[in-house]
C-alpha cells in the first residue's frame, strides 16, 4: 500500500513536470533552436583541443583561421539567436537572416577544415600517418562532421520554428479541475 502511494506520487509528479516543460515549451518554440545551438556550441567547445593539437601538427593554410572562425561566429550566433526572438514581440527576420548567414560561414569552415585534414592525411607528399599518438586527428575530423550535421539541423529549427510553434499550440496543456458539486447561495452576513 506504502509503495503503491509513493511510486503514484512519483508518477503524478513526473507528469506534472512533463506538463509544464510543455506549457514553456508552448510559450517559447524558438528554445528548441535555441537549445540545439547550445548542443553544437558545446560539442566544438569541448573539442576545441583536438582541434587546435590537430591544426598545430598539420600546420596547413587556413586551417587555424577556420578553426578561429567557426569558434568566434557559434558565439555570435548564440546572441544572435537570443536576439532574433524577444518576449511579446514577433521575431526580427533581419537577426535571423544574419544568424543564417552566420551558420552558412562556420559550416564552410568546418568543411574546409576537413577537407584541409583529408588532404593532409591522404593526398599530401608530406602526408602524415595516423597513429596511437595523433589520433586526435581523427577525433578532430568526427567533432567537426558532428558540429556541421548539429549546424544544418539548427539552422533547420530556426527556418521551422513557426511550423514548432503551431504544432505545439494543439497540445493540450490544461488540468482537469473537480467539480465540487453544485454551490448554492452563500450567506455573508454577519451573525452577532
Amino acid at each position: 500500500m506504502e509503495k503503491k502511494n509513493i511510486f503514484t506520487r512519483i508518477w503524478a509528479s513526473v507528469k506534472e513536470g512533463a506538463r509544464k516543460f510543455t506549457v514553456t515549451l508552448k510559450r517559447n518554440p524558438h528554445y528548441i533552436p535555441l537549445a540545439m545551438l547550445l548542443v553544437s556550441f558545446v560539442i566544438l567547445s569541448f573539442n576545441l583541443t583536438k582541434i587546435s593539437n590537430t591544426t598545430a601538427t598539420m600546420n596547413k593554410m587556413g586551417m587555424g583561421l577556420c578553426a578561429f572562425i567557426s569558434m568566434l561566429l557559434s558565439i555570435l550566433s548564440m546572441v544572435c539567436m537570443l536576439n532574433a526572438f524577444p518576449k511579446r514581440q514577433k521575431p526580427k527576420i533581419a537577426v535571423i537572416v544574419l544568424m543564417l548567414v552566420l551558420f552558412a560561414i562556420i559550416i564552410a569552415a568546418d568543411a574546409f577544415y576537413c577537407v584541409r585534414v583529408i588532404n593532409g592525411v591522404t593526398t599530401d607528399p608530406d602526408a602524415i600517418k595516423v597513429t596511437e599518438k595523433n589520433y586526435f586527428i581523427v577525433e578532430a575530423q568526427n567533432a567537426l562532421i558532428v558540429h556541421i550535421v548539429m549546424m544544418a539541423l539548427t539552422a533547420v529549427s530556426v527556418i521551422l520554428e513557426p511550423v514548432f510553434a503551431k504544432l505545439l499550440k494543439k497540445i493540450n496543456t490544461s488540468i482537469n479541475v473537480e467539480d465540487n458539486g453544485e454551490i448554492t447561495e452563500i450567506d455573508i452576513s454577519e451573525e452577532d
